[in-house]
Order: C-alpha cells, then structure tokens, then sequence
C-alpha cells in the first residue's frame, strides 16, 4: 500500500473550506484510475485511498481468507487510510469519532475492525487470517507524537461508487477540531 501513495499521478483539485485553513486535493492515479483525497488542516493530514474490491480480494486472499468472507469484506467500500502529525503537539484522534453521510445527511460511524474481529471470529475465519487481517486495518485510537504518521485500512459501508462525505475529529492538547472531506468516491 505505501508504494502506491508514491505512484499516485497527481490530477489534483484543491477546495478549501470555510475557515480557509482546511484544504483537500483529489488525485487520480493515471495507470490504474485510483482516486485519493488529501485533507489537510491545523497540521493534520488525513490521505484516503481507494482500494478497489479486486485489490481488498487479493490481499486478503493472500492472507488465508477463505473466498465467501473475502467477497464478504470486497462488498465494503475499502480506503487505505493514513493520518500524520505535522504539529509540535501530539495530536489524538478515535475512528469512532469519525462519521460520513451519503446524500441523505445521516451521519453514520465507520465499520471498525472490532467489529468485523467480532464477525470473523462468528464465521469461523483461523486465528492467523484474524491476526493478518487486524494488522492490516487502521487504529481505532491514536496519539501521534509531533512527525509521526499511521496507516491502515477503514471500511464504509456504501455501495461501490457512490459517493459520501467524511468528517474527521482529532484533538491537539484540549482542542477539538472537525473537519470534513467532500465527495469521496468508493472505488468501483
């Protein structure tokens, strides 16, 4: 996943919002068609990656999944999802805090890996696919000191190619900041 951020042909479009210090750019990678959405505001970034269902089947299948659960997980719309701490303060974020809408406005949480440990525990997924498959999503609960960065993946439960907004909360020492990033694309 971290060669692709370096292979990302940038066609970028910049928004900024409302308080003119956020700002996302949308990129395409030419080769491949992935779309990636970089959010940027009070020295966080938030880099979301489309990762296609075809791209979620082989990984996991490379890691012992058993095809029905890996059509399970593919039917979700899949992001690579990295945060860095560009401040001189840690910065703490929980994904739970995180919600996105589709066009009805409903805010609604992410599906994190908790749940879909849960999941694969009830559908009998082995204890190693279990453990690849934890190692691979993102944390649901970070403090970053000032430089550091984490990835992993983060799930959504919208119908691929649809599109959804994503607000972000993070906290730098007692401030809470929120942020949304528009229009995001899950992958076809």
């Amino acid at each position: 996943m971290a060669l692709a951020i370096a292979g990302v042909a940038l066609v970028a479009t910049p928004a900024a919002a409302e308080d003119g210090q956020a700002k996302t750019e949308h990129s395409v990678q030419a080769e491949t068609g992935i779309e990636s959405w970089q959010f940027t505001d009070n020295g966080v970034g938030v880099l979301l990656m489309q990762i296609s269902p075809d791209q979620a089947r082989a990984f996991f299948i490379g890691r012992g999944f058993q095809r029905d659960d890996v059509e399970y997980y593919a039917s979700s719309c899949v992001f690579m999802t990295l945060v860095k701490n560009q401040t001189p303060q840690p910065v703490y974020y929980r994904l739970g805090d995180w919600r996105f809408s589709r066009g009805d406005g409903i805010a609604r949480p992410l599906k994190l890996k908790d749940e879909w440990l849960r999941e694969w525990k009830k559908r009998g997924v082995s204890q190693s696919s279990q453990i690849a498959f934890e190692w691979s999503q993102h944390p649901v609960e970070q403090m970053l000191e000032p430089g550091d960065w984490n990835q992993g993946m983060t799930t959504f439960l919208v119908p691929h190619g649809e599109r959804f907004d994503l607000t972000v909360k993070w906290k730098i020492g007692d401030n809470i900041h929120v942020g949304t990033i528009p229009e995001v694309r899950c992958a076809k």
